[in-house]
């Protein structure tokens, strides 16, 4: 009987072609196909490094049907590359039916590592990064952005998101309504491409600063977020404003409103007002 084959998910450059790994490229030389987000982007790829490979199309509208089939030619033994359009696939990318149906039916999953924005744009940006959240796109309705923005209030944590040539501005204005103008940020724009461009700042000097220049605007955005940062020492009068809130709401609305006032750790509240009792 036939063993199945294997399933390689390979990351591509993200701009700079030179970012291939040289095992991506022997991956990608390899396999018996290649899945690809798009075969026309994959064809340039693969026709800059001389790699002649057959490519059939996996993308968000055909993802749930097509995995089906590239699980059936894995099962007979086939050996497939899944490439998204730029960067490491299923961050933010198609492919997720697909290597949950292989895990699922036992079928070998292999990461090949590489290029991708967040970790790009992370490594250079000055921020902290021991813990951080990625939340792929912005919304693209301002009601949407306005809600996500607004939970950041409370986040301690650096925060990452992509955001497009189209709405980087309604995006920024709206970062700047809902956690204030003197808020940090880092934008990477354009990441290993020949316009690459870092800005770190607060949002009001960051909108003044694209606001200001129309190439500024153009190309693929990574915004990083700083996380807050909050005080866990608790003084007597955010004790006192806890304990008086406390009477008339749930302990978490009241740790919510000390914690906006006076700047303090929300969750060091919450902890000491369950002591309260």
């Amino acid at each position: 009987m036939t063993p199945p084959g294997k399933l390689y998910v390979v990351a591509t450059p993200i701009g700079n072609l030179e970012d291939i790994t040289q095992r991506a490229l022997s991956t990608l030389q390899q396999v018996d196909f290649i899945a690809a987000e798009d075969t026309r982007n994959a064809s340039r790829l693969l026709n800059h490094f001389s790699i002649k490979k057959k490519c059939i199309a996996y993308h968000d509208h055909n993802e749930n049907s097509q995995s089906g089939k590239l699980i059936e030619q894995l099962i007979a033994g086939q050996n497939i590359a899944l490439i998204s359009d730029a960067g490491t696939p299923l961050i933010n990318d198609p492919g997720y039916h697909l290597v949950k149906q292989c895990r699922e039916q036992g079928i070998n999953v292999v990461p090949i590592p590489g290029a991708c924005a967040i970790i790009a744009a992370l490594s250079a940006a000055g921020v902290a990064t021991d813990q951080f959240y990625f939340g792929g796109f912005v919304p693209a309705k301002q009601q949407a952005r306005l809600a996500v923005f607004k939970k950041l209030t409370e986040q301690t944590f650096t925060s990452v998101y992509y955001e497009s040539t189209h709405r980087i501005i309604a995006s920024l204005t709206d970062l700047q309504t809902s956690m204030g103008e003197q808020q940090q940020i880092v934008i990477g724009r354009e990441l290993t491409k020949t316009f690459e461009t870092f800005f770190a700042g607060t949002v009001a000097k960051t909108l003044d600063w694209i606001q200001a220049d129309r190439n500024q605007q153009k190309g693929e955005f990574v915004l990083i977020i700083a996380g807050v940062e909050q005080n866990s020492e608790i003084d007597q009068k955010s004790m006192a404003l806890l304990a008086k809130l406390k009477a008339y709401m749930p302990l978490k609305a009241a740790a919510g409103i000390v914690s906006e006032t006076y700047g303090v750790n929300k969750k060091a509240l919450y902890q000491a007002g369950i002591e309260l009792d």
